[in-house]
C-alpha cells in the first residue's frame, strides 16, 4: 500500500537533500531554546465577564481552547505580530484613494 503524503510532508521530503547535521554545541543551544519555549506558568488575571464570554465564543469559532487563544493573542502582542484588521483596511483604502 502506498502512503499519500500531505502538502507539508511532501515539502519535508523535497528538502531532505538540504539537511545538514549540527554540532553538539549547536544542538545543546537549540534544545535549551526549545525547553524555554515549552515551559509555561500559570497566571491569574481579572477579566470582565463580557470579555471572557467573547473570548470563549471566539475560541469555539477558531476550534481551540479559550486559554490557548488568550496565550496566542498575548504571544502575538509581545512579538509585534498582533494585527488590527480595521487599521489595515483603513490604510489600504487610503492607499488606493491616492492613486
Amino acid at each position: 500500500m502506498k502512503t499519500k503524503l500531505d502538502k507539508d510532508e511532501r515539502k519535508i521530503e523535497q528538502s531532505a537533500d538540504s539537511y545538514r547535521s549540527i554540532s553538539k554545541g549547536e544542538r545543546v543551544k537549540l534544545e535549551g531554546m526549545l525547553d524555554k519555549i515549552r515551559k509555561t506558568r500559570n497566571v491569574n488575571i481579572r477579566i470582565s465577564e463580557t470579555v471572557l464570554e467573547q473570548l470563549k465564543r471566539r475560541s469555539q469559532e477558531e476550534g481551540i481552547p479559550y486559554q490557548t487563544l488568550i496565550s496566542s493573542i498575548l504571544y502575538k502582542f509581545v512579538t509585534d505580530r498582533l494585527v488590527d484588521e480595521k487599521t489595515i483596511r483603513r490604510s489600504m483604502q487610503l492607499l488606493s484613494s491616492t492613486r
